[in-house]
């Protein structure tokens, strides 16, 4: 099948996916209701969309549905693509987008945020920016740590991740510990494994312009991409600056990771487990991996948040629960298959 054919079928399986999950819930929506009503919010189609839908089923759609579908379309394609540039980094098939402890350092100050109302004066905008800059804070830990003499390795980088994120996951499990009342402790727990039940549309604005941009860069540098997977020497006799480029991606990566975090929580195994079925349908060349990623981890956290809202109704689940549910049987089936290859690797 041909790269273009892949791209349209999966864009169709977006838009397919985005009507499903809109249309899906205690009140089901038509599917011509759901695009009538986000369409009647385009500016100059108002007037030539009749009304035949109710008040509720605005609601319900427009600013319940639709905003928690879309968040999830930025939500996996951004960890999607992180994923997938950290595990050419790396060069390592385990890399995901949480191994330089960037959703670590968010969880830390999302949980003062959550359980001892902290930074109250940013008002509704208190968790995402204090999830934000607690990724950041952990990215600048993680470079200080992983720096000697000038220089980072991507050996350094993997332990400094680790030893951060080991370091901040107990900061985050006193501050739990310590909460006042069982509630706090329960929306603690329920925000790090992850939910996109708080998206508005004020928020998304922000997130689908740095998620966008990143992927923007990365594709413009997929050629020191695909040269990485060959090693450090050989990329060097490619004329990639490997030292410069390697910040590049950290920066970016924790900058997509950071953003995901702060308007979700911790989603796992979506930037592990999409990269690796990507390369299964694509190969492993970047300007390929990197488009295909994007859109296969929307689709994916799409129907995930689906499972999440549904198997349990009227109860939630947490949507990294059925991530990791997903995963894990996944990488059984990998490890089992013997033809399966990482940036040319047997």
């Amino acid at each position: 099948m041909g790269f273009t054919t892949i791209l349209l079928l999966l864009v169709a399986g977006l838009v397919l996916s985005i009507t499903v999950a809109v249309m899906l819930g205690p009140v089901a929506v038509a599917p011509g209701t759901v695009w009538r009503i986000a369409l009647s919010h385009l500016p100059g189609l108002d007037q030539w969309i009749p009304v035949t839908w109710t008040r509720p089923e605005q609601y319900i759609v427009w600013e319940i549905r639709f905003p928690r579908v879309l968040l999830g379309v930025i939500v996996g394609g951004g960890l999607a693509v992180t994923g997938a540039a950290i595990q050419a980094l790396i060069r390592n098939s385990l890399a995901d987008p949480y191994i330089l402890g960037v959703s670590s350092g968010a969880s830390v100050t999302a949980t003062l945020v959550i359980v001892f109302g902290a930074f109250g004066i940013l008002g509704r905008f208190a968790l995402p920016l204090s999830a934000f800059l607690g990724s950041l804070a952990a990215m600048l830990m993680v470079f200080a740590l992983a720096r000697v003499a000038g220089r980072i390795s991507t050996t350094r980088l993997l332990l400094a991740g680790v030893a951060v994120s080991m370091m901040l996951s107990a900061v985050t499990s006193f501050i739990v510990t310590m909460a006042p009342n069982e509630k706090g402790i329960r929306d603690a727990m329920y925000w790090m494994m992850g939910s996109l039940a708080g998206a508005q549309w004020d928020t998304l604005l922000i997130p689908t312009l740095i998620i966008a941009g990143g992927t923007m860069i990365l594709l413009t540098q997929y050629r020191s991409l695909n040269a990485l997977l060959t090693g450090e020497e050989a990329a060097v006799t490619l004329g990639v600056n490997v030292q410069t480029f390697r910040m590049l991606i950290v920066i970016i990566a924790s900058l997509l990771t950071g953003t995901v975090v702060a308007v979700s929580g911790s989603i796992g195994f979506v930037g592990l487990m999409i990269p690796h079925i990507v390369r299964l349908m694509v190969g492993s060349d970047h300007r390929r991996v990197l488009p295909v990623s994007l859109l296969a981890g929307a689709i994916f956290v799409v129907w995930a948040d689906v499972c999440a809202r549904l198997v349990l109704a009227p109860q939630e689940l947490p949507i990294g629960i059925v991530t990791a549910v997903c995963g894990g049987p996944f990488f059984v089936w990998l490890l089992r298959r013997s033809s399966y290859s990482f940036g040319g690797e047997k």
